[in-house]
């Protein structure tokens, strides 16, 4: 559909969704395209002997005038329009006993299917808006390790539909799962700081395998300043701090399971021993201290795990790379079923782009599990570096060549060849109402470009010049950059035929 004549209908839509009858005296007729007119004309005269039987005298009056004038109407109509015509009349004036009868034809851009009579309140436009409606969408994914943020491009604007956060912490090195210097270890000579633990330093540990206490020695060793802890406390004055990123052990249906320490919550049992046997004591509280930094210290054992503060934790930095794998799976699998749920009803959805930074949208399309409808769906992965609203607008961007005849494409190639042109070739383009209406005049315009917020008196009156000259119209939005810069400069501009010296 043609823009200006999309336009119209919007305008033509607008206008009539603003009347309402004071009883059902509002007559809607579309006939569609191909229908004879003198079929049309008979419905009409038939519904006059029907609306004589209304019991109301007022709006009995109103109804067969109302039916009078599409009669009237209809005789002054040579043929149907290629694509039909949609007829309405009715009494639209707010003063009581004092009507006042208006009639519109209107033949709509595309062809009409729809064959109706109705009288009622208000005007019946579903046909009509059902036109105005988008006729293909696109489903836009973006998405890295920390977010995913899922749209829709339909027609020219991007629409948000779900943001989603992974909860996988940032990537770490060995050493970067710190305890508090200060938190104790039992060694074969006794109990020391972690602080003063030496390699080769026999501490206690748990064999999973065995589920017995045992001494283990001590094989790493490092020091790191940490900026965000937590501190969790048992039986409620035991406790230990660690940095966020440091795994423990919780028990969970008598079996042992790896927690990092910022998801401990205050239901989960910690590991302990006593007497050399495994015991578990509940969390009972957890302070978190975000904006906290403190050198902190880490070991590796050659169990894997060592008792700090009587706690079983870990410290094996690949196991962690391993929980931090596993929940970045959890989230493409959680983004998977997000994208299942917004868009396998989407009866006009064309196609998926999906787009992040770096392998992650690829490990997302690998690990996901999107489901084999939607999958076939993905027309395109581009690389982009955001993965927020930001993200999507740089999707569609990145995406121009799989999105050529989309409309919000289309208006950002043809605004930026305004401005380009208006950049190097000045003399061939004009904008303000002022210097497009001279350029009107003088039959030089070869493309006049309208802002759809501008004042619609001027649209009207433009468009209707422009084309008496057989220049080329087109409406643009204000919901792309492009649009809201050419907005700045009088929403309306025209490239030119020739030269005509206002610059």
């Amino acid at each position: 559909m043609e823009e200006n004549k999309r336009y119209q209908l919007e305008e033509f839509v607008a206008e009539l969704e603003k009347y309402r009858g004071r009883h059902t005296e509002l007559v809607t007729v579309y006939v569609p395209a191909g229908y004879s007119l003198i079929a049309v004309a008979k419905l009409l005269e038939q519904e006059k002997s029907t609306a004589s039987n209304i019991k109301s005298k007022g709006t009995r009056k109103n109804v067969l005038d109302a039916l009078e004038r599409l009669t009237r109407h209809l005789k002054l109509i040579q043929k149907n329009p290629e694509n039909g015509l949609a007829l309405f009349a009715g009494n639209i004036s707010d003063n009581e006993g004092q009507p006042e009868i208006k009639v519109w034809s209107f033949e709509p851009p595309v062809p009409l299917r729809a064959r109706l009579y109705r009288c009622d309140q208000e005007f019946v436009l579903e046909p009509l808006k059902e036109m105005l409606e988008v006729g293909e969408v696109y489903g836009l994914v973006v998405i890295e390790v920390n977010e995913a943020t899922l749209g829709v491009l339909e027609g020219k604007q991007i629409r948000v539909l779900q943001k989603m956060t992974s909860g996988v912490p940032g990537k770490t090195e060995k050493g970067g799962q710190c305890l508090s210097p200060d938190s104790l270890v039992e060694t074969k000579k006794g109990d020391k700081n972690i602080g003063d633990i030496k390699v080769g330093d026999e501490l206690k540990a748990l064999d999973k395998d065995s589920n017995k206490i045992i001494f283990t020695k001590c094989i790493n060793k490092w020091k790191k300043r940490k900026q965000g802890l937590v501190e969790i406390k048992i039986k409620d004055c035991w406790s230990i701090m660690a940095s966020l990123d440091h795994t423990f052990f919780v028990e969970e249906n008598g079996r042992l399971k790896e927690k990092l320490a910022e998801q401990i919550k205050t239901e989960d049992s910690l590991i302990s021993y006593s007497d050399n046997k495994v015991i578990f004591y509940d969390v009972s509280d957890i302070t978190k201290y975000l904006n906290k930094s403190k050198d902190m210290v880490d070991i590796e054992t050659e169990a894997g795990n060592f008792f700090a503060n009587g706690i079983l934790v870990h410290n094996s930095a690949a196991r962690y790379g391993r929980i931090r794998e596993g929940m970045k799976k959890e989230f493409y699998r959680r983004v998977a079923e997000a994208v299942k749920n917004n868009f396998w009803d989407m009866k006009k959805l064309k196609g998926i782009l999906v787009g992040g930074p770096g392998p992650t949208k690829e490990d997302f399309l690998k690990e996901g599990q999107i489901v084999t409808a939607l999958r076939e769906k993905i027309i395109g992965v581009k690389d982009i570096g955001y993965a927020d609203e930001h993200g999507l607008d740089l999707l569609v961007e990145t995406s121009r060549d799989l999105l050529s005849e989309q409309e919000i494409i289309k208006e950002k190639v043809i605004l930026e060849d305004f401005m380009t042109r208006l950049a190097k070739n000045p003399e061939k383009t004009v904008y303000g109402l002022e210097d497009v209406k001279k350029a009107l005049d003088a039959g030089a315009v070869e493309l006049l470009i309208i802002s759809k917020k501008l004042d619609k008196k001027y649209v009207k009156e433009y468009i209707e010049k422009a084309e008496s000259m057989s220049s080329k119209v087109v409406l643009v939005s204000e919901d792309t950059e492009e649009g809201r810069q050419f907005a700045s400069l009088g929403r309306i501009g025209a490239i030119l035929r020739f030269d005509i010296g206002l610059r």
